[in-house]
């Protein structure tokens, strides 16, 4: 479904007159004919993000525009997962942890090392796509059952349900055949649930092929545990 290069740190995903939908920065619906996933350095302490995003694109010699994540994730470690219409491509890294315990024991926010908080220290970004057309309602749904996957299988593997920088682009084909919904029950919702289940194992399986997942956020250098509790109410 994409056409994926990377050069320089630079992934692009490349699909003619698509239509995509982006949690990451400058986010939102888009028509473009490329996406990108770029790794960023250790130490990553740039704020125009714009303009840097251009400049990795630029050098990477890729010239379409378009919506971009940012990970602390070598590229080698991408990897995507195919399933009639829909296809996923993920870069998963737990070293920024965002436990959400179900019976908090405290009453303050616990963050390990918040100041450093960034893309450059993990981060779980996903980009999944359809050739079906989507209309944005139903963009939006399939963006969040690619979050629902992802979220799951980290929860399975890692014990944990995402880091603090995640970001997921979904993607259509706006001159595919036309579909109503894109739910877990409907074809494209099923498929890319398993395709990001198994992108997500896979890169998994990568990246700490030679080192330990972190076991808590205590273990890991950078981290939020969510202690806070809230007052609930009957509406």
């Amino acid at each position: 479904m994409f056409d994926s290069a990377v050069r320089e740190g630079v992934l692009q995903l490349a699909r003619p007159d698509t239509k995509w939908l982006s949690s990451g920065w400058n986010g939102g619906f888009s028509d473009a004919n490329a996406a990108y996933n770029i790794s960023v350095p250790k130490g990553f302490q740039r704020t125009d993000l714009d303009a840097y995003i251009d400049e990795r694109r630029t050098s990477a010699r890729f010239d379409r525009p378009g919506p971009a994540l940012l990970t602390g994730v070598d590229l080698r470690h991408a990897r995507g997962a195919g399933r009639g219409s829909v296809e996923a491509i993920v870069t998963a890294g737990v070293s920024n942890p965002a436990a959400l315990p179900i019976d908090p024991s405290n009453e303050t926010e616990s963050i390990a090392d918040a100041s450093d908080e960034g893309p450059a220290y993990g981060t779980v970004n996903v980009i999944v796509g359809t050739t079906h057309a989507l209309d944005d309602g139903s963009l939006a749904t399939l963006l969040s059952v690619a979050v629902e996957a992802k979220t799951a299988t980290l929860l399975a593997e890692t014990g944990f349900p995402g880091t603090t920088t995640d970001a997921t682009i979904a993607a259509c084909d706006p001159n595919g055949n036309e579909a109503t919904f894109a739910g877990s029950g409907t074809p494209i919702g099923a498929a890319a649930r398993a395709c990001v289940r198994d992108a997500v194992q896979a890169s998994l399986r990568s990246r700490y092929a030679t080192r330990p997942v972190p076991s808590s956020v205590e273990d890991a250098k950078y981290g939020v545990t969510t202690e806070v509790r809230t007052e609930t109410f009957h509406p």
